[in-house]
């Protein structure tokens, strides 16, 4: 076979596999989890309160507001790609116990949720649910808590608003990063629906920023946890769980000690160098 006719041949197979990825790339970024509209939340223990957002036809975005009695603030918290609240909300008691209520949301095509699914629209419904959430409390009492995928839109939540505080789970750099480690020679850039670039939001987030992240994470590596902590280090704190991976953090007591130091802990206060070692010159050393 000739040269050419290789090249060619090579060059409609490529352009096919970038259509393909194209077409099913949401297969693989989202794993959804779908209820009846009449399925009945259970959980033990906790109080809760369902509602829906009608917000155009064909599109409702289902969310829980778990409350405590006397709430020092109210925590969104965005999930990961699995499931839907109905196994997420088991996670609320992590955060009432620290003295926040908690409101979980679905994103379009998970639990209760519906309608085509965009990074735009998850975006502009998420800032929806934030404007009703600044309807109950001031923002200076929100928490906004993004989880793995949650992590991206809750930096561009942020860098729109003016919440207490930023606090990122397992978090990605940017999606395109995450998939170019198992795609390096597709052209991201063009196919990808979904880049959701938390590093470009991050540099828009002026509220003290926290980031977790396993040291073991296999799929999004501590290295991109301590990339995205430098680019407003004046503004964040990197909490590093020894031994972590990417699902299981929740199941490390080290994980709920953290939680409760960064919800509960005094703000850091501006340094004065001048009163730390910080100040210290090294002495120059003679030669000779």
């Amino acid at each position: 076979m000739p040269w050419t006719t290789i090249i060619i041949v090579g060059v409609i197979l490529y352009i096919l596999v970038n259509v393909v990825l194209y077409l099913v790339q949401e297969r693989f970024l989202f794993k959804p989890e779908k209820l009846p509209e009449d399925f009945e939340y259970r959980y033990q223990d906790q109080q809760f309160k369902e509602y829906n957002l009608k917000l155009e036809e064909g599109v409702n975005i289902n969310a829980i507001h778990f409350s405590i009695d006397r709430p020092r603030g109210i925590l969104l918290y965005l999930k990961g790609n699995s499931r839907s609240i109905k196994g997420w909300g088991k996670f609320a008691v992590d955060f009432g116990r620290l003295g926040y209520d908690v409101v979980m949301v679905d994103y379009r095509g998970f639990g209760k949720s519906t309608g085509k699914r965009s990074e735009d629209a998850i975006k502009s419904d998420l800032q929806i649910v934030y404007d009703k959430i600044k309807e109950l409390v001031p923002e200076k009492y929100i928490v906004v808590y993004g989880r793995s995928l949650g992590s991206g839109f809750a930096a561009k939540l942020a860098s729109s608003n003016n919440p207490r505080m930023l606090i990122l789970e397992s978090p990605y750099y940017s999606m395109k990063r995450t998939a170019k480690r198992y795609l390096p020679f597709m052209p991201l850039t063009i196919i990808m629906k979904f880049p959701i670039r938390t590093y470009v939001w991050l540099k828009y987030v002026d509220c003290p920023i926290r980031i977790i992240h396993g040291t073991n994470d296999k799929l999004i590596p501590l290295k991109l946890g301590i990339k995205l902590s430098k680019i407003r280090p004046e503004h964040t704190r990197l909490y590093t769980v020894i031994g972590g991976g990417h699902n299981n953090l929740y199941t490390y007591p080290e994980y709920h000690i953290m939680l409760d130091e960064i919800l509960n802990s005094r703000e850091l206060t501006p340094l004065n160098p001048e009163e730390t070692s910080l100040s210290f010159k090294r002495a120059q050393k003679k030669r000779g």
